[in-house]
């Protein structure tokens, strides 16, 4: 697994609560009917980023805990619970190794959204294992979609970037490998039981200025990679999508898959 250092997100956080797309409402009541939540019991969500998804959970345990590596994403995490009164949630900025061993460490549900790629997964399974009460389990949501037919927005947009920033996807201190194994093999390799589930699809609307800042909200996407550029990128971008659509609206439907990782014994 490749070392990207500590700056992976650097930068980041407050584009990522802006315009990161907001996980579907049909997301949430499938797990909390799935797992049979009833506000009892503790939740861990590992790589938590600013905490969208941690925060929907709030009425549905007596505490959540958000762990993140990048301080930036649990200081807005922190921001955000403030601003929305939510009082049961817990932010610890390390990993499970260095939450693990110190803390209270039993979770009935563990949710990892877009973030396991970026883990040694075996390791984080076998460590979440005896962390999670039987009956729960962990979700690995993604809406990682390889073979989704690319818009010509989309496109367009996959252009422009890697003018910008180079054809390789840089991430931190190196450039980004996507697993060669996927999740769930690795799932089936642990000690948890596999299920596959598939949500809905919904339909996400973009504006040209949602489109740039989901852009710096991602590891390759950093505007500190732009330098001096930050203006004549966004100029291109815009100059681009508005010669394809002048109303500067685009549409995508996204998919989004739940692996879970049930402890039945």
């Amino acid at each position: 697994m490749k070392n990207y250092g500590e700056n992976l997100f650097k930068g980041s956080a407050i584009y990522y609560s802006k315009y990161r797309p907001l996980y579907p409402a049909s997301l949430v009541r499938f797990l909390v009917n799935r797992i049979s939540l009833d506000g009892n019991g503790r939740m861990l969500d590992l790589g938590c980023g600013t905490g969208q998804l941690a925060l929907r959970f709030s009425d549905w345990f007596e505490q959540i805990v958000g762990i993140d590596t990048e301080p930036e994403m649990i200081d807005e995490a922190k921001r955000l619970s403030n601003e929305r009164r939510v009082k049961n949630m817990e932010w610890f900025i390390g990993d499970i190794n260095s939450y693990k061993g110190k803390y209270e460490n039993s979770f009935r549900f563990v949710t990892i959204a877009k973030a396991f790629h970026w883990m040694n997964r075996d390791e984080v399974l076998e460590q979440l294992y005896d962390m999670v009460s039987l009956g729960g389990g962990v979700a690995i949501i993604d809406q990682y979609s390889p073979n989704k037919k690319v818009l010509p927005w989309q496109k367009k947009v996959s252009e422009v970037v890697k003018h910008w920033y180079g054809e390789e996807r840089r991430a931190g201190n190196t450039t980004y490998s996507h697993p060669t194994i996927s999740h769930q093999a690795v799932i089936e390799n642990s000690k948890f039981d596999l299920e596959v589930h598939q949500i809905p699809t919904f339909e996400q609307t973009w504006t040209i200025d949602s489109i740039i800042g989901n852009i710096y909200s991602t590891s390759y996407g950093s505007k500190r990679f732009l330098g001096d550029y930050v203006h004549l990128f966004e100029e291109n971008v815009r100059e681009e999508l508005l010669a394809l659509n002048n109303t500067g609206i685009f549409k995508e439907s996204i998919e989004t898959s739940v692996k879970l990782a049930i402890k039945s014994k």
